[in-house]
């Protein structure tokens, strides 16, 4: 019978390329669940995203009408597309299943909960944008959680070591 690894929670799946992160979610925000929805691309933002061109730290996901959507994430104009360019920071439509959008209308409304987007990425062909719902930490949880990765760095380095 073969083994089943265990996956890290926010994991990304096998294979997958990293195209843009957001790298201080984890520690702006306390995340718990993650989905992963595909997004509504324009020709020349592909090509754009192919190369790395964008950004996507100061964006969140809104709920509009029963759709989700990524508003504030900058996308650089692709240089050879002339007159068929994209807006750089136009939304960009999240596709989801009705029953993932249903539990996180619920969630966001109910619990307070944000949408956060955590990482952008490019899996058989098709990008992906992995989406997490958290809560903002405090500033005193922020500092917390600081000193104890600090520690837990230390130790490890001390194991390292001898």
């Amino acid at each position: 019978m073969a083994k089943q690894g265990t996956k890290k929670k926010g994991a990304l799946p096998d294979g997958a390329k990293v195209i843009l992160r957001y790298k201080r979610a984890r520690f702006d925000y306390e995340l718990d669940d993650f989905y992963e929805a595909g997004l509504v691309l324009l020709g020349s933002e592909v090509k754009s995203l192919r190369n790395s061109a964008g950004s996507i730290q100061e964006s969140y996901v809104q709920l509009k009408e029963g759709e989700v959507w990524l508003v504030g994430a900058t996308n650089k104009e692709y240089a050879f597309a002339n007159r068929f360019n994209h807006a750089p920071t136009r939304d960009r439509k999240l596709l989801l299943n009705a029953g993932e959008i249903h539990k996180m209308i619920i969630r966001v409304e109910q619990r307070g909960f944000t949408i956060v987007p955590t990482v952008l990425y490019l899996n058989k062909g098709r990008f992906k944008l992995q989406i997490a719902l958290g809560k903002g930490k405090k500033e005193f949880e922020k500092r917390q959680s600081k000193k104890s990765d600090d520690a837990k760095r230390e130790i490890d380095r001390a194991m390292k070591r001898g």
